[in-house]
């Protein structure tokens, strides 16, 4: 029997790569099948961002990427991973492949099953649950959050927050960061000011011309008539020391906005930083429900896997990969 090569797609191969992913995945994925998910998540001039397991002319797996840059050897998150029955090793190899075959220094995957965590721990992957973080706005009474005994930590901080447009960050350029994966104008642009179907608000940390930091909003309706909104926090960019300097401001955005409640989900941010900045950690059994699903509200608690090639300096949110997106079929 031949042996299994691993390659990159080509970009006539779309439509065989629907067919394959349709065929052999649970349930059709709308990131396949709505053509505005597909190539916006997947397609670039000249590119299209799949890789291939094949053995001779049969196709054995295949894995979706997104990449955080237009750097020529992007870190990228992976978003689909299928495999044809029988063939779940190869599609793991393609998985361990990746790296290579993109050029990537960072392969990550936001919302993964968590029972395939031992998969990716095999390869010597780190695989584990996104921390939940949350900052309730003073109420009397909660009507989405479920809190026993709320708690409101104090914060401090002598920064400020400016809403940004695109030319503004245009301009002024990125911030000071080591986190990874390493995301470009570019990808903010693309990401925050153009996604389809989701506002988002890109705030940012300015001190004498310079981009200290930027964090990302958006404000969700929930509620029957949308007269509950929650105030989410999908990504920041800076110093992680930055962001206790920026407890008053993310309380004032809190109360600005109206909203019940903060949250945020991260990994690689400690939950001390956090803390300082005002968000306390939800913890798995706690007591704390902090929805997620909003439209209708659903009360319960979400939580979120993930796993990354290289967790030094791995920083992960919510609107990182393809999650944070309307659920449409």
């Amino acid at each position: 029997m031949s042996e299994v090569t691993f390659r990159l797609a080509h970009p006539h191969e779309a439509d065989r790569i629907k067919e394959f992913v349709n065929q052999h995945f649970d349930w059709k994925l709308p990131l396949i099948n709505r053509p505005e998910w597909f190539d916006y998540y997947y397609t670039s001039p000249g590119s299209l961002h799949f890789a291939i397991a094949q053995q001779e002319e049969e196709w054995l797996s295949v894995a979706g990427y997104i990449p955080a840059s237009q750097d020529p050897v992007p870190d990228v998150w992976v978003s689909v991973w299928v495999a044809k029955k029988g063939h779940n090793g190869v599609g793991l190899e393609l998985m361990d492949a990746l790296p290579r075959l993109v050029g990537a220094r960072v392969v990550a995957c936001n919302n993964i099953r968590p029972k395939t965590c031992a998969f990716y721990r095999f390869l010597g992957w780190t695989a584990e649950r996104l921390p939940h973080y949350y900052r309730l706005a003073p109420r009397q009474e909660y009507r989405l959050a479920k809190v026993e005994h709320p708690v409101i930590l104090p914060v401090t901080g002598d920064l400020t927050l400016t809403a940004m447009s695109e030319p503004e960050l245009e301009a002024l350029g990125l911030p000071e960061t080591s986190h990874t994966p390493a995301k470009d104008l570019w990808y903010l642009k693309r990401r925050y000011f153009h996604f389809p179907h989701l506002n988002y608000q890109v705030w940012g940390v300015v001190d004498n011309g310079v981009l200290l930091a930027c964090l990302v909003t958006r404000l969700v309706e929930s509620g029957e008539k949308g007269e509950i909104p929650v105030l989410r926090l999908v990504d920041y960019l800076g110093r992680d020391e930055l962001l206790p300097r920026l407890g008053k401001a993310l309380d004032w955005l809190l109360k600005e906005s109206g909203a019940e409640y903060l949250d945020c989900y991260n990994a690689g941010i400690s939950p001390e930083t956090w803390a300082a900045a005002g968000l306390t950690q939800r913890l798995e059994g706690d007591g704390v429900v902090i929805p997620n699903y909003l439209t209708p509200p659903l009360y319960e608690n979400t939580e979120y896997y993930y796993f990354t090639n290289l967790p030094q300096d791995f920083v992960m949110f919510k609107a990182d990969g393809d999650q944070d997106r309307p659920n449409l079929n």
